[in-house]
């Protein structure tokens, strides 16, 4: 469970023991938190000692008396707004004029606590304290992963666009001066390695349009039997070209009809990208086998391929957004870093699971477990109701 720290600057013993006993038994729960959170009281009864405390660490609330016997707790106060020190003051006093109160919330005090208090005003109190500083603690680190992730998104985005771009640009620099003649077929190879290069920009644009409607919960779904078998055919002849290209071959075992209720985009999106990287990784002449069978509580798709295949320690990685496998074997093979990642986030979507097993030099096989005919199943279903 975790603890805040509360530090009581009072000179009456009696109060600080007071709120000591009753804080050391309290916890503060609210339903979006996972745990309580309970406190750890710290006292002291003068001013200097509170500034050295607070200088050693800075407690989370202090309690805060103004009469204090050195010092006046307003010019603690002045010390930690002077600090800009990340604490919260509640004020405790029995002699609060309108003035130190102006003074007071001048310096940064959060509230006052006026003497002598109940055990339950105290509580309420500090629940509130708790609950700020909870919110507060949570929008930093919502803000910190947010700036994180916008500026490796714009870093990936900027180096996987700046490439192609920088190659398209010397290529047509290279038609515009003729120097491969006049002849237009002299220049066939480096149109060809011009619409590779524009065809993996499209590829980075539309995979970044999918997670970016998948994260933002933008994405209008429509959860239908889908024929799951019928999907899977559907994309291997999309994948056809490249496959044909990387002379792979594909085969499908499945029966004629496997239905489960999805958004049929959705189920698009998976077996495009499972089936694109089991050829793009593979060796020129291998296979892929793609297999849905259907058992009693769930579906099974695997996808195997005969490929470059990875480590044990690089599984774990292959689903973070942004992250590629480079090697000397994926050098030369285009992609965003983005289509397994987006996988994963739609089988979670149907409450389901992704494994993956492999070996290098021999191939891997990605494994999609969706559960049938669950409640989660069933919550999807409603969802898409209520909003469609």
């Amino acid at each position: 469970m975790e603890k805040l720290q509360v530090l009581v600057v009072d000179d009456e013993p009696g109060i600080c023991s007071g709120i000591t006993r009753i804080l050391s038994r309290y916890s503060v729960g609210f339903p979006f938190m996972d745990e309580d959170i309970a406190f750890e009281v710290l006292e002291t009864h003068t001013g200097e000692e509170a500034i050295g405390i607070i200088e050693k660490k800075v407690p989370d609330i202090i309690l805060l008396d103004n009469k204090l016997p050195g010092i006046q707790g307003i010019e603690v106060l002045e010390h930690i707004n002077k600090k800009n020190l990340d604490t919260i003051v509640l004020m405790i006093t029995s002699y609060a004029s309108l003035e130190l109160a102006v003074k007071a919330t001048n310096q940064g005090a959060h509230d006052f606590i006026p003497k002598p208090f109940t055990p339950q005003e105290l509580k309420s109190a500090i629940e509130s304290v708790t609950k700020h500083i909870f919110l507060k603690r949570m929008t930093r680190k919502l803000n910190k992963e947010g700036r994180q992730i916008r500026f490796q998104f714009l870093s990936v985005l900027s180096h996987e666009l700046k490439a192609p771009l920088n190659a398209i640009e010397g290529y047509l620099r290279i038609m515009e001066d003729r120097q491969a003649g006049n002849d237009l077929d002299a220049y066939n190879k480096i149109i060809e390695r011009s619409l590779v290069r524009v065809k993996g920009m499209r590829s980075l644009i539309m995979d970044l349009l999918d997670l970016t409607r998948i994260e933002s919960g933008k994405k209008k779904r429509e959860v239908v039997p889908v024929n799951m078998t019928e999907v899977a055919r559907l994309s291997i002849d999309t994948m056809g070209p490249i496959s044909i290209q990387k002379d792979v071959k594909i085969d499908l075992d499945a029966p004629g009809e496997v239905f489960m209720e999805a958004d049929r985009e959705e189920m698009e999106i998976i077996f495009n990208n499972l089936l694109s990287n089991a050829i793009k990784y593979n060796i020129e002449g291998g296979t892929v086998d793609c297999k849905i069978e259907q058992q009693d509580q769930s579906i099974l798709i695997t996808v195997s391929d005969t490929g470059i295949g990875i480590t044990e320690e690089e599984i774990p990685r292959l689903f973070q957004e942004f992250v590629r496998i480079r090697n000397e074997k994926t050098r030369q093979i285009a992609g965003s870093g983005l289509g397994l990642s987006i996988v994963k986030k739609l089988i979670r979507l149907y409450k389901g699971e992704i494994k993956v097993s492999s070996k290098p030099g021999e191939g891997s096989t990605f494994t999609v477990i969706f559960p049938l005919k669950t409640p989660a199943n069933n919550n999807i279903q409603e969802k898409d109701e209520t909003t469609g």
